[in-house]
């Protein structure tokens, strides 16, 4: 669902606050290096939260099938997630396990990294896109369960504060089967390479 309180940024609005900031951090602006810093910077952040104006309706337009026949869980492991920590806008970086248990409707693959992008290109905390994605898979395809789990670096952990560089963030979101089945829960950590029983 598109997010009604977030307006696509202007980047005539971006661009003279990225050059008030270079100026606040003892930067020139004008010096040849940084002329178009403001304009890439706009251009960026543009993208970065592109996320807020994903209508998931229409992503997920003529994607959703019918299918009476699959029973069967259906993983899709080792997406790429790129995000933008809100506390301090540095990026956090990892992979999204996620995982359903169809109850007649099944979706097209490639939907389900759309689906992890359109929450990860926004201001975000790893717990929160976690179960956005959860939900928005179970919203569209009311399946008997979900499973999502997430695995990112944090680079305010690793270039600032703690200077932590190897630690990893886990987060996961279990709905349906997948919070109630030890089985299928199992069965998910086993698909993405875990031990049932271990920590995610």
């Amino acid at each position: 669902m598109q997010d009604p309180n977030h307006s696509p940024p202007s980047p005539d609005a971006i661009e003279p606050v990225v050059h008030d900031l270079l100026e606040h951090l003892g930067e020139d602006p004008t010096r040849e290096g940084l002329l178009r810093t403001p304009h890439r910077v706009a251009k960026a952040m543009r993208f970065l939260t592109s996320g807020y104006q994903v209508d998931m309706e229409r992503l997920l337009n003529q994607a959703v099938f019918d299918e009476p026949g699959a029973d069967e869980m259906v993983v899709v492991r080792d997406v790429e997630v790129f995000s933008l920590c809100e506390h301090h806008l540095l990026p956090f970086i990892g992979k999204a396990h996620v995982a359903y248990l169809p109850a007649g409707k099944i979706v097209g693959l490639s939907k389900i990294p759309r689906i992890i992008d359109a929450f990860a290109r926004r201001l975000q905390v790893q717990e929160r896109l976690t179960i956005q994605i959860a939900h928005a898979i179970e919203e569209a395809l009311q399946p008997k369960g979900v499973g999502v789990i997430i695995e990112a670096r944090h680079l305010c952990m690793m270039m600032r504060g703690v200077e932590k560089q190897n630690s990893l963030a886990t987060t996961s979101c279990m709905l349906g089967r997948f919070k109630s089945d030890a089985k299928t829960r199992a069965e998910f950590l086993n698909l993405t390479g875990r031990r049932y029983g271990g920590p995610l």
